[in-house]
């Protein structure tokens, strides 16, 4: 039954180079000798026997045994008279004789949890629309373009008002143009590989080649995608090849024994998390792995996927004591074959999909994660900058009048900034589990929180670096985010100060869209510079941004709780100065404390180390973008 074809997918496979095992293995609609049906594939070398068992014969084990592969360690069977949508799993005979019920390891669609049958699928066929956009991102520069995202849950975004979670439809119809009205450049998912424990949010999969069926089929998905695509925004999939979780219808030791997951005591299991590791030094699962990131871009026309928990992959000794876990060959704490495995997967994916976006949520100070790894780096093109995170928003939670003896955290990041290609996350993560949700962390009055979040907004946006925040902070939700239950959008709608916010973010963002000093350079000082960066007990620090034109943006950004009415603010060049923006507009809830004055002259006197000064009167809690206005003939 194996052609060439067939036989090169299954040598790249168990020597750890497979990319596209997806077309080898799972379920697939074939016709052979007139006779139409599905030929199914499953790798489980421990097993004595394997057969196909479903709603088409009754789950009965004894009736589609499979037949083992040129390689011993597979099994494949063609059935005839099956169709799209039949329930079906693996039938496994371990050594020791159990029987287990498993679902298929490659997958392309299930049952909707809590079911766990696999339900034959026909990707094929999904009139795509999206090859302009393709090439239009073929042409771009990921390092100097605008990158904006809006990270989402699918299926706590909105729900219907019987509480029921929007259709993949559903939100093609009202997700997409609301985050193209709002001005950002890429959505986020968190993960929708599919998963069975809806409060892990996606984080444990079960699936790595099905999307979750809680919002249909895996062609709504796609229509999904394409009706992103055909407003220009990029989709970034959250994914996971950190652990897997250990139900028993899953990966968890597939054939009766240990297979994906490694059988090395330390390395075995995430004990806090209750999940497995997988083993990165096993080709299969190397190939399993990378083939699943592939399937990503590949079937579903992802742009991008955020690489989750990388640092619990980096290390042997993550969320371990001394004696829970041994060093490598070398004395170290590094899992080597985890970082061959990284190097391998960016490799793997660039080679085929040159445009996409591989994002490290890394935890540490582990050195060149977007570097290439021809020079020792780990090859991904952007990197979540955590140490940003967690400076700024402990500074943030912080009483104004104590900020002064915390002011290293909003300036520390310019010492590393340029280390790696950052993203600033303000993610999921950070509002959940008592931590607030971002207008919640904000001390003070009502006004004062909305005028924090403006502020921080502000800051973060001329800060170095791509952005990305999680939903619901964009109108000010004060609720912590449930994945049980939409955002309540209603505030925005009903009550004033979410309405400016709103409009306040989206502001922001086509700001940030047309403003290439925001984003073109974010790699060397070239693009930043202080002008003042030391001024604790004010609260402020200013800067510059600058284009690959020379063009400069000064952003003045004051984090204190009372007013600075003749703030002086040092700059190298005479002239005026325009006000392009500013969070103290009434229009976002401000107080509005600069009037209708736009134009802010120069005083010949000197401040910040510079020979002229802009007298600014600086409200409390906000922010202003200046532009200094050519002269005739410059």
């Amino acid at each position: 039954m194996q052609g060439n074809t067939e036989d090169l997918t299954l040598y790249l496979f168990h020597h750890g180079k497979g990319d596209q095992i997806y077309d080898l293995f799972g379920a697939h609609p074939k016709t052979f000798e007139g006779k139409s049906g599905y030929l199914f594939r499953v790798w489980a070398p421990h097993a004595r026997e394997v057969s196909v068992v479903g709603d088409f014969n009754g789950w009965d084990d004894k009736r589609h045994v499979m037949r083992r592969m040129k390689d011993g360690e597979s099994f494949e069977l063609f059935i005839e008279n099956v169709k799209a949508f039949d329930l079906y799993k693996y039938c496994i005979t371990t050594r020791d004789g159990r029987k287990l019920l498993k679902c298929d390891p490659v997958g392309f669609h299930t049952e909707t949890p809590p079911l766990t049958s696999s339900k034959l699928f026909d990707l094929e066929g999904f009139p795509w629309k999206d090859e302009e956009y393709f090439e239009r991102l073929k042409t771009k520069d990921p390092y100097r373009a605008p990158m904006n995202i809006y990270e989402v849950n699918l299926l706590s975004w909105r729900r219907h008002a019987d509480g029921n979670v929007y259709s993949y439809l559903d939100l093609a119809r009202e997700l997409v143009p609301y985050v193209k009205e709002m001005g950002y450049t890429h959505v986020e998912f968190m993960p929708v590989t599919e998963f069975p424990f809806g409060g892990s949010w996606g984080y444990q999969v079960s699936g790595y080649f099905a999307v979750t069926s809680r919002m249909g089929t895996p062609k709504d998905f796609m229509a999904l995608v394409d009706a992103f695509h055909a407003q220009g925004i990029g989709v970034i999939l959250d994914w996971v090849p950190a652990h897997f979780p250990k139900d028993a219808h899953g990966l968890y030791e597939f054939d009766g024994e240990p297979l994906y997951e490694s059988g090395m005591w330390d390395r075995m299991e995430h004990k806090s998390w209750g999940t497995r590791r997988f083993d990165y030094g096993r080709k299969e699962v190397v190939s399993f792995l990378i083939s699943g990131a592939c399937f990503l871009f590949d079937k579903f026309h992802c742009d991008g996927l955020r690489v989750d928990a990388v640092a619990s992959m980096l290390y042997l000794d993550y969320d371990k004591r001394p004696g829970e876990w041994l060093p490598n060959i070398y004395g170290e704490n590094k899992n080597l074959e985890a970082i061959d495995f990284v190097r391998k997967l960016n490799k793997a994916v660039f080679a085929r999909f040159p445009y996409a976006l591989m994002i490290a949520e890394e935890s540490t100070a582990w050195g060149l994660v977007t570097k290439p790894p021809e020079v020792g780096g780990l090859g991904f093109t952007h990197k979540w900058n955590m140490g940003w995170m967690n400076d700024v928003t402990g500074y943030l939670s912080l009483d104004p009048y104590f900020r002064m003896n915390a002011h290293n955290k909003l300036t520390f990041s310019m010492m590393y900034a340029f280390s790696e290609n950052f993203v600033l996350p303000v993610s999921h993560d950070e509002v959940v589990h008592g931590k607030g949700s971002l207008i919640g962390k904000m001390p003070g009055t009502y006004e004062d929180k909305f005028a924090g979040v403006r502020v921080f907004l502000g800051y973060m946006f001329a800060h170095p670096g791509k952005k990305l925040n999680f939903m619901g902070y964009e109108f000010g939700q004060f609720k912590e985010w449930n994945y049980e239950e939409g955002l309540e959008f209603f505030l925005r709608d009903r009550y004033e100060l979410h309405g400016k916010l709103s409009l306040f973010v989206k502001t922001l963002n086509f700001f940030y869209l047309n403003t290439p000093a925001f984003y073109e350079i974010e790699d060397s000082w070239e693009g930043f510079e202080w002008l003042a960066a030391d001024d604790r007990d004010r609260n402020i620090v200013a800067f510059v941004r600058k284009d690959r034109k020379g063009e400069e943006i000064v952003a003045v950004v004051s984090f204190s709780g009372a007013d600075a009415d003749d703030y002086m603010l040092g700059v190298d060049r005479a002239g005026k100065y325009k006000l392009l923006l500013s969070s103290d507009d009434k229009a976002f809830g401000g107080r509005g404390k600069l009037g209708r004055k736009t134009v802010f002259p120069t005083i010949a006197h000197p401040s910040h180390g510079k020979k002229y000064s802009i007298r600014l009167p600086m409200g409390k809690l906000s922010f202003v973008y200046l532009k200094r206005l050519k002269n005739k003939g410059e």
